[in-house]
């Protein structure tokens, strides 16, 4: 079951203090990012044990893909901002300098590969049995809507669910990526998902964060100022309209150029998918039902 939670209009308190430490396997679709640095930085300043296992590249859109029956062979290209380099393992930690030893891993697969690896290797090793919580995010970029549908940061929470781990999607706007790893926005997200911690933490006490069975799928708003907690419901709305284009040079939106550009890329002609960043106008936003 998935439940939505946003940051809009609806009061929600929140305590400061966590009630104990967590054992926490961070997750997401995008690879080694500002927000995952962030969050990680956080969860561990406020008391949590925290083991990130990642894809090695950005992974959006492959939902809760899987490559079954295929084993990992070493890297043929570096992983995004050089997490790990060509020739590292498939799977394994991640060889940038300035992360933390031992608790930064990537797998240069899907982002429910990473979330299983978390899982089932990392958790293991780290405390001998699955986590307290897992949080797959937070996202560069909102998931709302239809879109939650192919959302690897969905998924990897769905996955964890379905196996009793208490799990959160988390999802940021976009002006939340920086390739220095250091974009201030993610700071404040980070913060909120940990006051969000917490306040289930003291709701739960001893027990677990969630009840078994059930995900979270948080969405912050590009503007945290004055942001406050509503719970929601997956509706309607879409950020995205999804569509096949024969000639994306041609047709790609200016969403879709600046998400390449932002990775370093150029919309190439091929046919391929295409993220077109309108909606009907008659289809209500968010928060106006």
């Amino acid at each position: 079951m998935l439940k939505s939670l946003s940051l809009f209009t609806t009061a929600l308190m929140l305590s400061s203090a966590p009630v104990q430490a967590r054992n926490i396997v961070l997750t997401n679709d995008d690879g080694l990012t500002s927000n995952v640095v962030a969050l990680y930085r956080a969860l561990k300043k406020a008391g949590h044990d925290v083991v990130v296992s990642v894809p090695c590249t950005n992974q959006s859109g492959m939902g809760a893909a899987l490559n079954i029956g295929h084993p990992l062979t070493p890297l043929k290209e570096p992983c995004l901002n050089n997490a790990a380099q060509p020739g590292d393992p498939g799977a394994g930690p991640m060889t940038r300098n300035g992360l933390t030893a031992g608790d930064f891993h990537y797998v240069n697969g899907t982002p429910v590969m990473a979330l299983l690896y978390g899982l089932d290797v990392l958790s293991i090793e780290r405390w001998g049995d699955e986590p307290d919580l897992v949080l797959s995010g937070p996202n560069e970029g909102q998931n709302v809507g239809a879109i939650i549908l192919s959302s690897g940061t969905v998924s990897n929470s769905q996955y964890a669910a379905v196996r009793g781990i208490p799990a959160i999607a988390l999802s940021a706007g976009a002006n939340s990526e920086g390739p220095d790893l250091a974009n201030p926005i993610s700071a404040q997200v980070a913060q909120r998902v940990v006051e969000l911690v917490n306040a289930l933490e003291h709701k739960a006490g001893e027990g677990a964060l969630l009840p078994r069975g059930l995900a979270l799928n948080v969405n912050f708003p590009d503007e945290l100022d004055g942001a406050q907690w509503r719970a929601t419901q997956v509706g309607t709305y879409n950020t995205y309209a999804i569509g096949f284009t024969v000639n994306m040079a041609e047709t790609a939106s200016p969403a879709m150029r600046a998400i390449a550009e932002g990775r370093g890329m150029q919309v190439p002609p091929p046919a391929g998918p295409e993220l077109r960043n309108k909606r009907d106008p008659s289809d209500p936003g968010p928060g106006e039902r």
